[in-house]
């Protein structure tokens, strides 16, 4: 079984010749050789690496110069700023690039909540003419997500983490599955995958995280294990546990059987992103 993580981050220290936009909480790096050697760690075959918008927003220099020197090792995933008119040539430039698997759209403060927007149906729709999944952090959207699956058939979404807001250090929320039916009926629309990435943060519970379970069964229920892709959201979850727990948590499950672990952990992401270590 090849295990492929959804979603991880690599990043340099803060320097002129790179400068931080922002933090993303974490290490003060980690560098594509450091995210290598812990997925090595823990028999994890290759990963989708997004380049972290709190740091680098919409360039991602450093994320293209670590799949290079790890072509077999990682898919890449760019955000791409909705507002900007010529954005349908920037998803055209990055498909075009050697190792691109979708792009991801953050929504959040300064992109609209009108599912009718032309900058974000824009983006839905040469994602569409390219093949390339749209990954969306939609915190508080997912009302928004509904709307744009449905004005957008032929565009593949993807949501992030869940689509629920997760902690970025202790402690966990205290109603962390209060938005769950509505996660849940974004499974009326075929064109919509979610990623079930950062779900250790959640837990109320030590490792291995055993009250994530009865939430998590409603999802792979409702999308069924064709659209679930199982992530760790590394590094942003460093606070809150190992990189090895978030791989642990669901390889020594027994809620899962050895083939939902295939498909959850890697077989369902090689056939939406149309990419795997072995294909590389």
């Amino acid at each position: 079984m090849l295990t492929i993580d959804a979603q991880v981050h690599a990043y340099e220290r803060n320097h002129p010749g790179r400068p931080w936009a922002g933090h993303l909480q974490g290490p003060p790096q980690v560098t594509g050789d450091e995210m290598v050697a812990a997925m090595d760690a823990v028999g994890v075959d290759g990963a989708i690496l997004v380049s972290p918008y709190s740091m680098y927003r919409y360039d991602a220099s450093y994320a293209i110069d670590v799949q290079a020197a790890h072509p077999r090792r990682f898919g890449l995933v760019k955000p791409v700023d909705p507002t900007d008119p010529a954005v349908a040539d920037t998803i055209a430039e990055w498909k075009a690039r050697k190792g691109t698997v979708a792009i991801r759209i953050m929504m959040a403060r300064g992109v609209s909540e009108d599912p009718a927007d032309p900058g974000i149906n824009r983006v839905l729709a040469a994602a569409a003419r390219h093949a390339l999944p749209v990954n969306l952090l939609c915190w508080g959207r997912l009302e928004q997500v509904d709307a744009l699956a449905r004005r957008n058939p032929s565009t593949m979404l993807v949501i992030d983490h869940l689509g629920l807001p997760q902690p970025f250090e202790p402690p966990p929320p205290k109603e962390p599955w209060a938005e769950l039916p509505r996660v849940l009926a974004l499974a009326a629309h075929d064109n919509v995958t979610i990623k079930i990435s950062g779900a250790c943060t959640l837990s109320h519970e030590p490792f291995p995280y055993r009250d994530l379970w009865d939430p998590l069964a409603r999802i792979f229920d409702a999308f069924g294990f064709d659209r679930c892709l199982w992530g760790t959201d590394w590094t942003r979850a460093v606070a809150l546990l190992t990189y090895k727990e978030g791989v642990q948590a669901f390889r020594m499950t027994d809620r899962l059987t050895d083939s939902e672990r295939a498909a959850l952990m890697g077989g369902t992401l090689a056939r939406v992103y149309n990419w795997s270590p072995a294909k590389a």
